[in-house]
């Protein structure tokens, strides 16, 4: 894989020096594995699926936050609440995917809990949000909308802008994210495992005006990129890639990209450090070539905990250690042995660049002696967004649950300090990758 040197145009991005070797994620020796999978390759991975359980006051107390920061429950009994956009006036916007609408949400008290709800927008299979000033962006498996947003905080007449997107397989989730070029980007997920598509646009990142004009391929190869942003001060484009299943317990990570304009990110045929995907070939050119003409991840985390909505703080309302850093839910496994995910992943960044990656929010996953798999987990996180005043809404759409976290300095409650969930296996190796100098 060629490493990753293009610049995004809007602004000039160099990767930072620090960063830790990834000899575990692998670099493939491609004149003795190009024929690996034809040779015969052992894969041993496990169904596991953590049991559902309940919220409770005593689960809560023992999730894991750093220092200062807090947790409370903003809205409750929310059924499927995924993606979500917080509006400047504090409005907070959540899609429903399975009950086809978008929820608005207010906390008119200002107790730091939600006390007005009201579906503002119907559509089958809503997915993807984004707010613009008084402009909203919705999108389903298809289409793309948008609407004014009006005085009182609902959404006038949604007008369709953009249509025939491919079709959902087995990732239907779209986003939406306005870049700082005022672009917006469509992350258009792959509609299998792995396998070669019948539509360019599926695993790719799709650019378009906003008025769904020059609609073009941004980045591919990649196989669901839910999680994505761009950083506050260079406008870089960065984005989390959900691995491919069924290659182990401990591959393929959950790959950290930085994103860049006509790009390939490698799926589905190589993947990590230029690891080759046994299960797939490439139709018209060797192993080495494909993975010479792609881009290699930046940084890999826990196979199979599986990245959903990505947020930077944009809001310079963090204690100066968070300012810039980005935030990802990590919805979790439910086939790695032990399981993994079930967290919110943070992603330092100094002077605008990836220095590391850190765990912010632990505890959703935990063992249970009365499940059979031995494991419970209290959520399965999939949108995260940021408020004007910098608290961090995080939900878990199958309790049904929105989450505030916010600062609160030597007034928050004491907690145990935050750990990657089943990250510490010796040949793991999760952090950003180090790039050797050219």
């Amino acid at each position: 894989m060629r490493h990753s040197s293009t610049l995004l145009a809007l602004a000039a991005v160099m990767l930072p020096t620090v960063a830790f070797a990834q000899a575990g994620a692998g670099s493939s020796k491609p004149s003795a594995e190009e024929d690996r999978g034809r040779q015969g390759v052992e894969v041993v991975g496990h169904v596991l699926k953590p049991v559902p359980l309940e919220w409770s006051a005593e689960r809560m107390a023992r999730l894991a936050l750093p220092q200062g920061f807090d947790i409370n429950i903003y809205a409750r009994d929310l059924q499927n609440a995924r993606m979500m956009r917080v509006a400047d006036d504090g409005t907070l916007y959540i899609t429903r995917r399975k009950q086809g609408d978008v929820l608005m949400l207010q906390d008119t008290t200002g107790d730091g809990a939600a006390d007005m709800r009201r579906v503002v927008a119907q559509k089958d299979q809503m997915h993807g949000i984004e707010i613009v000033g008084d402009t909203v962006y919705l999108m389903t498996v298809n289409d793309l909308y948008r609407a004014p947003r009006l005085e009182d905080g609902t959404l006038g007449e949604l007008e369709i802008i953009a249509t025939d997107f491919p079709d959902g397989g087995q990732h239907p989730n779209r986003m939406v994210v306005m870049g700082p070029d005022e672009r917006l980007y469509v992350s258009v997920g792959s509609t299998c495992n792995a396998c070669g598509e019948t539509d360019d646009e599926s695993a790719t990142i799709v650019s378009l005006n906003p008025d769904g004009t020059d609609r073009r391929i941004f980045a591919s190869g990649l196989r669901n990129t839910i999680g994505y942003g761009f950083e506050p001060t260079t406008g870089a484009a960065y984005g989390f890639d959900h691995g491919i299943d069924w290659l182990g317990d401990n591959e393929q990570h959950e790959e950290f990209n930085l994103l860049t304009e006509g790009s390939r990110y490698g799926w589905p045929y190589v993947y990590a450090l230029s690891r080759f995907n046994p299960q797939d070939t490439p139709p018209d050119e060797s192993f080495s070539d494909y993975a010479a003409g792609s881009e290699e991840p930046i940084g890999l985390h826990t196979p199979h905990s599986a990245p959903m909505q990505l947020a930077f703080d944009a809001r310079n309302a963090l204690p100066a250690e968070y300012k810039g850093d980005a935030f990802i839910a990590l919805r979790g496994s439910w086939n790695r042995m032990p399981p993994s995910g079930y967290e919110v992943l943070r992603v330092d960044f100094e002077n605008g660049q990836p220095v590391g990656m850190k765990p912010f929010v632990t505890g959703f996953l935990m063992q249970d002696e009365q499940s059979p798999t031995g494991w419970g987990q209290m959520g399965r996180l999939a949108g995260l967004a940021q408020g004007p005043d910098g608290a961090m809404y995080l939900s878990d759409d199958e309790n049904g649950i929105i989450y505030r976290i916010t600062y609160q300095g030597d007034g928050a409650a004491k907690r145990p300090e935050p750990e990657f969930t089943n990250a510490n296996a010796p040949d793991l190796n999760t952090g950003l990758v180090q790039k050797e100098e050219e």
